[in-house]
């Protein structure tokens, strides 16, 4: 099956750059391009991609709120990547609250862009461990436990709730499995159902929520 990428940048030079990359997979095709987050979200609606490379600091309309828009009118179908220049900051934070799939740095190695583009187009989060718990500490740190999310944790197994809390640590499948002594199949299975039974879209938000629910606090779990 070709995954279907739409490049968002303000920079023709990055952007074709990515592009360039993209196009060279056999099982990739970029069907459009976009110089601002309003030509994301008009670009993102014609095409229906499977995944959008998104900017963040863009002219018109950021990424996160081109982010915002493109999740919430066509939700599932598209997963949204973030591109950013520099350290994550909160406004990578925040995209990944809006329902950002992960993020990259721009001067990731082809080879990575490629795999980070393949993970998040099967329904995969791309997020690294350290720097992700960290970003997601730090930010979530400042907010008080948001009771709403405290409340929905009911909804979830005991069983699901050390699940939920060994994703945002940002152990593997298999590393939960032999941190629980169950099977890996059986994580699968839980998370599966976390996702469902919170409403949420992938791992990444898994995290934020976990954060922001109070499971986990900044500083805890292994790095």
């Amino acid at each position: 099956m070709t995954i279907r990428v739409v490049v968002v940048d303000d920079q023709a030079l990055v952007r074709g750059g990515f592009a360039m990359v993209l196009d060279h997979q056999p099982d990739v095709e970029v069907v459009g391009e976009a110089g601002n987050g309003l030509e994301a979200v008009d670009v993102a609606r014609a095409h229906r991609p499977d995944v959008v490379l998104m900017d963040i600091r863009m002219p018109e309309l950021d990424g996160l709120e081109a982010t915002a828009r493109i999740v919430e009118e066509l939700g599932d179908a598209v997963r949204v990547l973030i591109l950013t220049t520099f350290e994550p900051d909160e406004y990578v934070y925040r995209a990944l609250r809006a329902g950002a799939s992960g993020f990259v740095l721009k001067d990731i190695p082809p080879e990575q862009l490629v795999v980070a583009v393949r993970t998040v187009a099967q329904g995969g989060a791309l997020l690294a461990p350290s720097v992700t718990r960290r970003l997601i500490g730090r930010f979530a740190a400042q907010r008080t436990v948001d009771h709403a999310l405290a409340a929905q944790l009911r909804q979830l197994t005991e069983r699901e709730r050390d699940v939920v809390a060994a994703v945002a640590q940002g152990l593997s499948n298999a590393e939960i499995a032999q941190q629980l002594f169950i099977g890996p199949a059986t994580v699968k299975s839980h998370v599966s159902s976390v996702l469902t039974k919170l409403g949420l879209r992938d791992r990444a938000q898994v995290v934020v929520f976990a954060y922001e629910a109070g499971l986990v606090e900044a500083g805890s779990g292994p790095t």
